[in-house]
């Protein structure tokens, strides 16, 4: 094997210019989304909230990610709450929410079955709802949080346009879709999906087996992607595939002279042509840290799919 030049980076160094991803005409966002679905977990009062806000806002990450859900329903109030201290960076960020996802919780004791609801007029009460916990006029980005079973496209085309044309929301993307799914509900919509956000790792290949990545490529579609570190398995393997993949993650630390395996995922999922934006979701500053510097790193071919390949299990045809 060829010799590879060193990783080289400096520790704590500040990044000032983030990449910047062009999503639509008129959406900017930042190569790696800050993701707020575990917020209630990180146990920080308003004011450390804020800070914590600010300390990556300075890394040069600009996107933020919701979902109305998250937390039982609070963590959009959290982030409100805490950006009430920042005003000055609502318009210098981006907010991504999500709806569709009907919880059993104690906020909603009629609710009996956890379902989806794409409804003309629970998406306009999610929507209502969610800018009333963060404390803004607008969502720069909606997305449908899961496909369903019981889907009108028909009722979220209207309550699309409607959310368009009030400013409420800038513009519309989907979670979890396939590719038909998504061309299926393109087809009735006048401003048209910009984004597609699914899980994806060196853990879950998914998308690389249902169409999904070929569909982002032939479409110039940016995928979001969550759950970059596999819920964690990848750093404290829990099974046998997420052990063999800790094993050679360790290995192309090493060779490439990385000093933490989650740089080396990152590295591994921004490689990618599709343009994958991960969504790093935690409440300390080193790891969001180590997401920032992978974006640093050129990890080569070969040890790309030395990964790839641990994953399946199997070596290429």
């Amino acid at each position: 094997m060829a010799t590879i030049p060193k990783y080289a980076y400096i520790r704590n160094k500040i990044v000032k210019l983030m990449q910047q991803i062009l999503l639509a005409e008129d959406l900017k966002v930042s190569r790696i989304i800050h993701g707020h679905w575990r917020l209630a977990e990180w146990n920080l009062s308003n004011q450390e909230l804020a800070g914590h806000i600010q300390r990556v806002f300075d890394l040069g990450i600009t996107t933020f990610d919701h979902a109305d859900i998250y937390g039982n329903y609070s963590c959009e109030q959290l982030f409100g709450d805490a950006l009430k201290h920042k005003k000055e960076l609502r318009h210098k960020i981006q907010i991504i929410t999500k709806c569709g996802i009907k919880l059993l919780s104690d906020k909603y004791p009629e609710r009996k079955v956890k379902h989806y609801d794409y409804g003309y007029d629970h998406i306009i009460y999610s929507v209502n709802n969610s800018l009333k916990k963060i404390g803004t006029d607008y969502i720069d980005l909606l997305l449908l949080h899961r496909p369903a079973p019981f889907f009108n496209p028909e009722e979220v085309a209207k309550a699309f346009s409607e959310l368009k044309k009030s400013g409420k929301v800038l513009h519309f993307g989907v979670s979890n879709f396939s590719p038909q799914q998504f061309e299926m509900l393109n087809s009735y919509l006048d401003d048209k999906l910009v984004t597609n956000q699914v899980e994806i790792s060196p853990y879950c290949l998914e998308d690389f087996e249902n169409g999904n990545m070929d569909f982002f490529l032939k479409e110039r579609i940016k995928p979001l992607a969550w759950s970059p570190l596999a819920g964690g398995k990848l750093l404290k393997p829990v099974d046998e595939k997420s052990k063999r993949l800790h094993k050679v993650l360790l290995e192309v630390s090493k060779e490439l002279t990385i000093d933490s395996i989650d740089k080396t995922i990152y590295s591994w999922i921004l490689k990618h042509p599709a343009v994958i934006l991960p969504i790093v979701g935690s409440g300390k500053i080193e790891r969001i840290k180590n997401a920032v510097e992978a974006l640093h790193v050129n990890m080569p071919l070969e040890l790309w799919y030395k990964i790839y390949n641990t994953s399946t299990g199997n070596e290429l045809p």
